[in-house]
């Protein structure tokens, strides 16, 4: 079979002993296809015959990288592929699957139809996180597919904070915390914190504030161009503050520092087969009721 794909890389779940019985028929497919094959190192266990190498040298080759996993997985693997412009394919083995939408079942027809070429792509943007000194030099970073948590820390009690956007003072906040999001995580924390769904194709960076202690206290949605900062204030310790980015990666900041937030310059490449409707993983994902008619 011709591909547009010459080369595809494959990555998946660390510590699932049963990834193996996808990974094996995947290989197994792409390979009689005539496919060149790459695997992530740490998948060596489920193919150990295959060209393995680590998933950052697989993306400066690979045309198109396979992600195996829940939508956790994806958002872990976004993160250090985005970089090198290769574009990303999922096939769900977690629960809800927002990002990684291809399920197991439909994984062989539809890499068949991708790599014949009928697929969409869909772009979606990163948030840089960064820890600042008083003079604006970068102590700390991190990147965000989902979101970036300033959260409360080791502690029962709420913690204050002071909110720019654009060096504009906004308020100073005494809640839970602020998760700041792109449109891909507003179907994640955001949405249980009480925020909008907003579309991903949206330029748009979403606020929202965790159990606020202002009633009037609500969620913000800014442009994607924006400068967000968020400084501890008040009788706030810093070691009661954390910064967690997509629930997997964890920042320390401490007194007389900020963290600043904005579009990372690098965006994530998602590949859906044709035929690809978000309104369609909301209704299912999300118990929405469908169309009668």
């Amino acid at each position: 079979m011709s591909s547009i794909f010459p080369c595809i890389g494959i990555t998946g779940k660390r510590g699932d002993p049963t990834l193996g019985e996808l990974l094996q028929p995947l290989h197994a497919h792409l390979q009689a296809a005539g496919i060149e094959l790459l695997v992530d190192e740490r998948m060596a266990e489920f193919l150990p015959e295959s060209r393995q190498m680590p998933l950052n040298q697989l993306a400066e080759t690979a045309n198109l990288v396979i992600v195996v996993g829940g939508d956790g997985t994806l958002l872990h693997s976004s993160r250090t592929l985005a970089p090198y412009d290769v574009p990303i394919v999922g096939i769900n083995r977690g629960r809800l699957g927002f990002l990684a939408d291809i399920s197991p079942q439909e994984m062989l027809d539809s890499l068949d139809r991708i790599l014949a070429g009928s697929y969409e792509e869909d772009l979606r943007f990163l948030l840089q996180a960064e820890i600042r000194d008083q003079d604006g030099t970068v102590l700390d970073s991190a990147q965000a597919l989902n979101d970036v948590v300033f959260h409360k820390w080791n502690t029962a009690r709420i913690i204050e904070f002071e909110l720019r956007i654009d060096n504009n003072f906004v308020e100073t906040q005494r809640s839970d915390g602020i998760i700041i999001s792109t449109p891909t995580g507003s179907t994640a924390y955001a949405l249980s914190g009480g925020g909008p769904l907003i579309m991903p194709s949206m330029g748009a960076i979403l606020l929202v504030p965790i159990c606020p202690h202002t009633l009037s206290n609500r969620p913000i949605v800014v442009a994607d161009t924006s400068l967000i900062e968020i400084r501890s204030c008040g009788r706030t310790p810093s070691e009661h503050v954390c910064i967690t980015c997509d629930g997997q990666t964890h920042l320390s900041i401490r007194e007389n520092q900020v963290l600043a937030i904005s579009r990372a310059s690098h965006p994530v490449r998602l590949i859906h087969p044709s035929g690809h409707d978000h309104f369609q993983i909301l209704r299912e994902k999300l118990g929405w009721g469908h169309n009668r008619t």
